[in-house]
């Protein structure tokens, strides 16, 4: 069975992975401004069990790797640009470990390296204080993280992060919580320095307190083409952050991948 899609656009293919727990419409609010008038064809992938694509696989990254290379192997006729956010970067770095053949660059916005939790370098640092209030419209369930996760720390960032998060179909949540919580939650493959010499950018956040950021950079000796930013008032959800800055990042590794 397919993966859930929407394909924009003509030219050369990027495909954008989402960030855990959201769809493709939370991705193509994220990347979708970063990527507008690039000439690209834009598509963004529900995951199995996720959005409008169901759960037709087991519950392990692996498992849902391998059903988006099996989708990249039918929609598409030379390799891609992938694009992801945490999770969904986390993915498309290990596509580009293992099939190497589909992947002609990676954009990687604030990737997951390791996934336990225990084994991150998170920063030591409480990010500035946002204005009073600023926290107010988020459900109470959600404060711990996004006070957690949020570096520019604004009502009107709040806003448009729950709007993502609440964005596009329900999925399967007995798929989701078996995923986050089993033992394949983890790729097999993610500590392994497998080389990828295509055009790499790592976007990380400096107030990103999931997955850090200095993790990230020590990952670079993976790409010898990697351009390495850290972003200063972004956390871990900077897309909806920094948009400006990621637009004016984005076009920069376009350009390197068309060289």
């Amino acid at each position: 069975m397919d993966l859930a899609a929407e394909t924009t656009g003509t030219g050369p293919a990027i495909v954008c992975l989402p960030m855990i727990s959201t769809t493709r419409a939370a991705t193509a609010a994220a990347f979708a401004p970063a990527l507008a008038g690039a000439g690209l064809r834009e598509t963004y992938l529900d995951l199995p069990g996720y959005g409008d694509s169901p759960a037709h696989c087991r519950p392990t990254s692996q498992a849902v790797l391998d059903t988006v290379v099996a989708w990249l192997d039918r929609h598409l006729d030379a390799p891609a640009l992938l694009a992801g956010a945490s999770y969904g970067a986390y993915l498309a770095a290990g596509i580009a470990r293992q099939r190497p053949d589909l992947v002609r660059g990676l954009l990687l916005v604030c990737p997951g390296v390791t996934i336990a939790p225990a084994s991150r370098t998170l920063p030591g640092h409480r990010p500035p204080a946002g204005p009073a209030g600023w926290l107010d419209a988020a459900p109470t369930d959600l404060r711990a993280h996004l006070d957690t996760a949020l570096g520019h720390r604004t009502p009107a960032v709040v806003a448009t992060v729950l709007a993502a998060l609440t964005a596009g179909g329900p999925g399967d949540e007995a798929f989701q919580q078996a995923l986050r919580t089993g033992t394949g939650y983890a790729l097999a493959d993610e500590n392994a320095d497998t080389v990828f010499d295509g055009p790499v950018s790592v976007l990380t956040g400096r107030q990103d307190r999931i997955v850090g950021y200095a993790d990230q950079f020590h990952a670079m000796r993976r790409y010898p083409r990697g351009t390495f930013s850290v972003i200063d008032e972004a956390g871990h959800y900077l897309p909806y952050e920094q948009p400006a800055l990621l637009r004016s990042h984005t076009r920069h590794w376009l350009r390197r991948t068309r060289d």
